[in-house]
């Protein structure tokens, strides 16, 4: 099941990969920066199946760094993070590989300056988790091990908490982005939701469990039969009440 896991968010990654310049305006935390689209970008490859919604020319788009996890701002070692990803792209130019739009309306993607890979660099300098659970490099998980057997950064430290069981006892108040109204269609991007699912378990609204499992179904999966009304949204019933 985890194989098959990783294999799909790997396929679903892949199918939206774009890549252009843009300049950091802002770091965020270890994983996360604001940057300003610039000219020049082009698909990676053959056009994406589900275009990333919102990604033109002159805008700021929100960057999540794929395969890593790093600590919270709030969390030990959270500024330590977020300052060594400033040291390495802060004001700067970059290239970004953009792969997917997550619930949060972040472009997933990978930044590389100066041919430098940040995300792989993040984990090598002991400021992030890799993230093996949602995919297949082993390239992170040996950068890990040779963090950890350096004990560098956060490994400095006995037994650091991965960010993401600190975000489960302080759950955050930001709710994910749900469909923009244009007219009377609803558009959102295709959104990467790492559930433990298969496409084919599920068809119809009575089984699905929260707005995000509908917009999986239907945005990954192309359960059609979840939009009874033809208005872009799934499972109403689930949905509406978030608009």
């Amino acid at each position: 099941m985890r194989v098959l896991i990783a294999l799909w968010c790997c396929l679903a990654l892949g199918a939206q990969a774009e890549t252009f310049s843009a300049r950091v305006i802002v770091v965020m935390d270890g994983d996360t920066v604001m940057v300003l689209r610039e000219g020049g970008g082009e698909a990676a490859g053959s056009p994406p199946a589900f275009p990333l919604r919102g990604l033109r020319d002159g805008q700021k788009i929100k960057i999540r760094l794929a395969d890593i996890d790093a600590p919270e701002k709030d969390q030990p070692f959270g500024k330590q993070s977020r300052d060594s990803l400033s040291e390495m792209v802060g004001r700067k130019q970059v290239q970004i590989d953009s792969r997917a739009v997550d619930q949060y309306g972040r472009t997933v993607g990978f930044i590389s300056v100066d041919g430098r890979n940040v995300n792989q660099e993040q984990v090598r300098r002991g400021m992030a988790w890799e993230y093996s659970h949602y995919h297949t490099d082993k390239t992170y998980i040996g950068l890990q091990n040779e963090a950890q057997h350096e004990r560098r950064g956060l490994w400095s430290r006995n037994s650091p908490q991965p960010p993401w069981q600190w975000r489960k006892q302080h759950p955050s108040p930001v709710r994910p982005v749900l469909p923009a109204r244009q007219g009377s269609v609803f558009h959102q991007a295709t959104p990467v939701m790492l559930y433990d699912l298969e496409c084919g378990k599920k068809q119809r609204c009575s089984q699905m469990r929260s707005c995000d499992e509908a917009n999986f179904y239907f945005m990954r999966c192309g359960v059609k039969t979840l939009d009874g009304n033809h208005n872009g949204m799934p499972c109403e019933s689930l949905c509406a009440e978030n608009r």
